[in-house]
Parts: structure tokens; sequence; C-alpha cells
């Protein structure tokens, strides 16, 4: 299993280029499920859940073709077997993400609960009830999500609670049925409009994409059509972050600050300076940082897969901080890992008190979900000797080459197996 070696004290330098989404390219595969014509798609990353999910589509008889550096072509006219085996699904939750365009296109779908989740309960309910509220029949048996429609009904849905997969699958759903559907408390996330692109691309009706009411007016079918992955406002963030805790001063590319306003507030009330022009984003950091204390929130307010991240940078900055997790309720296993490293961290229920130390001292510590690895590496880069951080498949799920990147900036980093 490989590991992560970091030799710390190096401010990074230099400049890098940003990778399509993660958290965008996962639900637009999905999408060339509902089409019988070739779809195109660049800027697509490099990424174990990305191969995960093409595994998965792949063996629903969808024909899958590499093209360039990053771009990929998706055919699924052979589409054949609407399931989604228990085997596929738990390695990645997003699999639920196929229920919705099956259900759609195929007017049926067995797809797997998708069971446990380290960092807390993301129930799938709203999605059933979505899709039921549409007219499907649905049925759970065995740990398989069993639906059926003959064609499914424009409804309006409202959500018990903001879900931004929950609402993928139910605009997936929506494109091809009958009539207008409406999703009240729709997610806002950037990845969620980004799908909205795609799916109009391909002739979709879709209005109010990026605000909490959408509106779907179904159509017979889509076509098929090219579509570029946005960036990766997460990867973004923590290659930020990680500039900012080494002091260092970078400049990313192929990226946007327009979906990172909460997080480029907070780097500068931590004392960097960050500017933007057109696709890239510069930080300079100061010798050391300011703490600062975040909420997490649906977007556009602090995202919560930036939490982890920001609590690695509170941990060697001047003051105290108290981090708010309000979306999962188990998101602070990172903090036992930091502490390893010297960092001064009290948790109480959905609080993390995080109190600046001087200075981190190098360890081995343990990975335990994709956000939480990031800290760790963010940690890494900053503390005295060397970090050797295990179990970072969980890296690879969300960061592209992240070992090569971060050399490309300077930092004394290799994976070891």
């Amino acid at each position: 299993m490989d590991k992560l070696l970091i030799q710390g004290g190096t401010p990074l330098s230099g400049e890098a280029a940003i990778s399509g989404a993660k958290n965008a390219a996962l639900p637009i595969l999905c999408a060339s499920l509902l089409s019988a014509e070739p779809m195109h798609f660049i800027n697509v990353p490099h990424l174990n859940d990305v191969s995960t999910m093409l595994r998965l589509i792949g063996q629903m008889g969808v024909e899958v073709t590499m093209e360039g550096n990053d771009g990929l072509v998706l055919n699924s006219h052979g589409l054949n077997n609407p399931t989604a085996s228990y085997d596929m699904v738990k390695t990645m939750r997003a699999s639920i993400l196929v229920l919705g365009p099956l259900l759609a296109r195929c007017g049926e779908a067995k797809v797997s609960l998708p069971g446990g989740c380290a960092i807390g309960a993301r129930p799938v309910d709203q999605h059933i009830k979505g899709l039921q509220a549409m007219g499907a029949e649905i049925r759970v048996e065995n740990g398989y999500i069993l639906a059926s429609a003959s064609r499914l009904k424009g409804a309006r849905i409202v959500t018990d609670m903001v879900t931004v997969t929950g609402t993928e699958n139910l605009m997936m759903a929506a494109v091809l049925a009958d009539g207008e559907t409406i999703i009240e408390n729709a997610a806002r996330e950037p990845e969620v409009v980004d799908l909205a692109h795609c799916l109009m691309a391909m002739g979709a009706h879709i209005s109010g994409a990026g605000t909490d009411s959408i509106c779907i007016e179904g159509v017979e079918r889509l076509h098929g059509a090219t579509h570029s992955i946005m960036p990766d406002r997460i990867e973004t963030g923590t290659y930020l972050c990680a500039a900012a805790i080494t002091g260092g001063r970078i400049r990313l590319t192929n990226t946007s600050a327009a979906y990172l306003d909460s997080v480029v507030q907070k780097l500068r009330e931590s004392g960097c300076e960050v500017s933007t022009e057109g696709d890239s984003i510069a930080l300079n950091a100061p010798p050391r940082l300011k703490s600062v204390s975040i909420r997490t929130e649906p977007y556009p307010a602090f995202p919560t897969d930036m939490q982890a991240q920001f609590m690695a940078i509170n941990c060697v900055a001047d003051g105290s901080a108290v981090i708010r997790e309000t979306i999962f309720e188990n998101r602070f296993m990172h903090a036992v890992e930091l502490i390893r490293l010297g960092a001064d961290i009290r948790i109480e229920a959905s609080n993390a008190l995080v109190t600046g130390v001087p200075h981190l001292d190098g360890a081995t510590v343990m990975a335990t979900d994709l956000r939480a690895s990031a800290s760790l590496v963010i940690a890494g880069l900053v503390a005295q000797g060397e970090t050797l951080i295990e179990r970072i498949y969980h890296l690879d799920r969300g960061y592209e080459r992240i070992e090569e990147k971060l050399s490309k900036l300077g930092a004394r980093v290799r994976r070891v197996r």
C-alpha cells in the first residue's frame, strides 16, 4: 500500500495547474447514460473515483474510449445492464448517481445501497422520495434499490435537506420525464451548475441551476454533446492552504476564484495576499498566519470539504480559532492525527478549538478520508523532520498526481511503497 513521505520546512513557490473537478466529473459521467449518442468530455481528472465510475458504467454496456491526455468518449448506445452491484458501489458512494439516469433512460434500475461512510451518514432517502414523487415504483430488497417506471412524470419536489447528489440525481431523472419538474431546496453548488450545463448541451431544458429552485421541462430524448469539466475548487483551495501554511508564494492556473469566495476571504483574514486574473489565482503568505474561525455550511458558505485543510493551517497560526462542522457529524477524525504531530486541538461535539503552536513535529500518521488526507499533507509540509502518511489511497480518490504537483512547487515529497 502506498504511503507519502514528506520532509517539511520548505515554502512552496512557483506555478501549478489545477485539474478538473472530481465532484463535477462523477455526475457528468453518469449523465452519459441518458443518451444513446456519444458524449465527449474534456478536462477529466485522472482519479481513482473516476476510474471506479468508468468501470461501473462500463459493466452496464457503455463503451469507454480515452481521447488525448484528459479526454473521454462515452457511448451508451449499447446500454443493456441497468445494475450497480454492491461490489462497485461500496467503494464509492457517488455510484448512487446512476439511479436517476438509468430509471429515466431504461425504465428500471437496480442499484446497491451505498452503505456506511467514515465521515458520517449520507442517507439516500431524498433520492428515493423524489423519484417516487415522479411516479417511480421503488422498493428496497436485500440491500438493493429496485426502481421502475414506464416514464417518469414531472412533479414538484421539496427536499427535506439540501443534498448535492440528491439534487443531481433528480435533475438527471427529470430531463427525460413527461412534463415539468421543480426541485425546491435544491443544492446550489457550482458542480450542480456544471451538470446542468452538460445536460443543456445534450438538449435538456433547465433553468434555475445555482439557485434553490431548479425547473426542468422534460424532453423525449437527449443527443450527444461535448462538455469540459469545471476546475476543481477544492483542489484549488487545498493548494492555497499548502502555500499559506509554508509561508509560500504560488500561482495556480486553469482554475477560478468565482467558486471560492468564502475560502479566499478566510485566507485573507489569515494574513495572505490573494489576487486573481483570468483563470489564475496567486497567493503570497506572511511568515506566520493568524488564526481564523470557520463554520461549514452548504454553498455558497464555507465548504465542509475545506474544513480539514483550515484546521491544519490553524495548528501553527497565531492565536486560537473555533471550527464548527455542521454538515457531517463525524468529520474531525483528522484532529487525532494532527495532535500526533504536536497540534493543540480540543474537540467538543461539532466544535473544535484549535490553538496555534510554534511548530509541528514530523511523525507517522494515518489518513482516514479524502479531505483528512489533505490536511495531513498540509501539516506535513510545515512540520519539522519527516512525516509519513499511511493509507493515501484516500488522496488518490480526489487529488491528481499530488506528489508531482507539490514537488513542482518545491516541496520535498515522494510516494513510497
